[in-house]
């Protein structure tokens, strides 16, 4: 098939789904809200700036720096919610021109904004499928008036929508999506890779040396919890850190590890506030054989989140045979019953946070009776290959709808 994505470039969930694709030998045109490098295999690559999209700091790996740690975050999203659907027709006119000359099969917007918006304002006769990502409905759509329209016109374009949770599919409705449009459940990145993760013994040297140097002075057995979210407006890491002592306090010895937070000034503030620094390992951003490996090295992942979907931090953990500690959040509960292969606890509570993790930490049985539970889960309803397949059919039945569709109503039109 020919597939015209538009999609953040730099996001790995966007980068782990469009892969599935080119992986399978489609032709990949990708449209990128943000500057990114050529993703391997795709067919061309247009950069497409909206909500001030093109403004701002990038790394070298293409991440956008918001200075003041969450509090920058906050500010740049509330500039784009209040101001960025301003900047939809201009960016919808450059999706219009290109998409144009592509002649694809189909086009698949990866979140709603603002990809799309823009997909849904381009008004092309292209069959369109919306992808829902975690916190679209929850925190984004009602965060201004224009956010609210725009999001609305959207799902009242989309032929066919894209969740990783049956939450998002039931929201949809309420935001104009048609109950009879075809929908879809599959992880938003395309799924877990089961030959990288999987529980198995750590193997130090996967890591960088920079890397490794912070986790070589571990004794064997030592007690390792994950906080592998980052920093992000909706993952509560004030609780997080809060919850260190409490659990230092029932688990003499734990460790904490932070990808991502390396050179972070807030987690730096937080530890030195705690006065926890010999039990916090901020860490920089990791590959994915280094990221299973931390997993795989850890007892416990936490994920203090307000908002999320199915993140896919929580599923590669869950695959190395981590135990999740996450906010009580409907869309995690599709896959944690509390206290049989999880826990759950609102992101708000630094007292429970601790409580859960030093319950999970110390309770051996607690863990292996989850770990099977999930490696299950995982296998059925996260496995990368299996996502393929679906994905596939799925676009092909979407294909097929659209034309079936028209041809009715041409028909109706004639004489």
């Amino acid at each position: 098939m020919r597939l015209a994505f538009i999609a953040d470039g730099r996001s790995p969930i966007a980068q782990g789904w469009i892969s599935l694709l080119t992986e399978r030998g489609h032709e990949v045109h990708l449209l990128s809200t943000f500057r990114c490098a050529p993703l391997p295999g795709i067919a061309s690559l247009h950069f497409v700036p909206v909500a001030f999209s093109g403004m701002g700091k990038q790394g070298e790996r293409g991440e956008f720096h918001a200075p003041g740690g969450t509090q920058g975050i906050g500010l740049r999203s509330v500039i784009r919610h209040w101001l960025g659907p301003f900047t939809l027709p201009r960016a919808a006119g450059t999706v219009r021109k290109i998409l144009e000359t592509l002649e694809v099969d189909l086009i698949h917007s990866l979140r709603v904004p603002f990809e799309g918006m823009l997909g849904a304002s381009a008004q092309l006769q292209i069959p369109l499928v919306v992808s829902v990502w975690g916190n679209d409905f929850t925190l984004h759509a009602r965060s201004s008036p224009g956010m609210k329209n725009h999001t609305r016109q959207a799902l009242r374009r989309a032929d066919a929508l894209h969740a990783d949770c049956r939450r998002d599919i039931r929201l949809a409705a309420d935001w104009g999506f048609q109950a009879d449009c075809p929908t879809v459940v599959l992880p938003g990145g395309g799924g877990v890779v089961r030959d990288l993760f999987k529980p198995a013994l750590p193997e130090m040297e996967i890591l960088r040396p920079e890397v490794r140097k912070q986790l070589e002075d571990l004794p064997v057995g030592t007690p390792i919890v994950v906080n592998p979210r980052g920093f992000r407006a909706y993952v509560r890491n004030d609780t997080f850190f809060r919850s260190i002592p409490g659990v230092i306090e029932r688990v003499p010895g734990a460790v904490f590890l932070c990808p991502t937070m390396a050179g972070n000034e807030e987690a730096s503030r937080w530890i030195a506030q705690l006065k926890v620094e010999q039990s916090v390992r901020l860490l920089p951003k990791l590959s994915q054989g280094e990221m299973a490996m931390i997993y795989r090295l850890s007892n416990v992942m936490v994920s203090p989140s307000e908002h999320d979907g199915t993140p896919n931090t929580f599923l590669e953990a869950i695959a190395c045979g981590c135990f999740p500690v996450l906010g009580d959040l409907e869309s995690l509960r599709e896959w944690v019953a509390d206290g049989e292969n999880g826990l759950l606890i609102d992101p708000d509570d630094a007292e429970a946070l601790a409580q859960a993790t030093s319950r999970a930490l110390m309770s051996a049985e607690l863990r292996e009776q989850a770990s099977k539970i999930n490696q299950g889960l995982v296998d059925e309803r996260a496995d990368r290959d299996r996502v393929a397949i679906s994905a596939e059919r799925f676009y092909r039945d979407v294909v097929e709808r659209v034309k079936t569709t028209s041809g009715e109503a041409d028909g109706e039109l004639q004489p």
